[in-house]
């Protein structure tokens, strides 16, 4: 599965809606979200717009305009998003249930490559399913907090942008590693 930068911007965008609603903003700009994320205004608004025809995002117009999560973030699946906005999570068409595209194999029923790429499928599936914004959104701030990090959109101790932090992708970092930390009441099946 590859992600689309459109999705991955959907999503970056959708997580600083939750953080900042966790944090009793009331709503957020299009170009604060944009700069939060170092992201083009243009290609965010239209992304926004996107999700708002789809019923994630609503607008609130005025001084304290912008965008808020249309839906309880407990309810947005990550798998649901990643849909809404490419289509599939299958790496190949033919392995998709949701966008199956017929491919040139000439057996399609035993196709080991078909066979491979469905079971990539589930696991992806199966991942992306069992979380939704919220958690993700918790498991953030979460380590935002553990990490001394200023949170997108805070604005205690005069801080209104988020700290420098540069860092390669560790398996200790990743999403499932985050949860360890987290309460077992709020992720019980692990």
């Amino acid at each position: 599965m590859h992600l689309s930068k459109k999705a991955e911007y959907a999503l970056r965008a959708l997580i600083h809606l939750g953080i900042a609603a966790a944090l009793g903003r009331p709503s957020v700009g299009g170009a604060e979200l944009a700069e939060a994320n170092r992201l083009p205004l243009k290609y965010v608004e239209r992304i926004l717009q996107e999700l708002r025809a789809a019923g994630i995002v609503e607008t609130r117009r005025g001084k304290l305009g912008g965008y808020i999560l249309a839906a309880n973030p407990a309810t947005l699946r990550i798998g649901d998003l990643v849909r809404l906005v490419d289509g599939r999570l299958a790496p190949i068409g033919c392995a998709s249930e949701t966008a199956y595209q017929r491919c040139t194999c000439p057996d399609e029923a035993h196709c080991g490559l078909r066979m491979l790429m469905i079971d990539v499928r589930n696991a992806i599936a199966k991942i992306l399913d069992r979380y939704n914004l919220a958690q993700v959104v918790e498991v953030t701030l979460s380590k935002m907090r553990r990490d001394g990090v200023s949170p997108p959109f805070a604005t205690a101790a005069g801080k209104d942008k988020p700290d420098e932090l540069r860092c390669n992708a560790q398996a200790a970092d990743g999403f499932l590693a985050g949860l360890s930390g987290m309460a077992e009441s709020f992720f019980p099946e692990i």
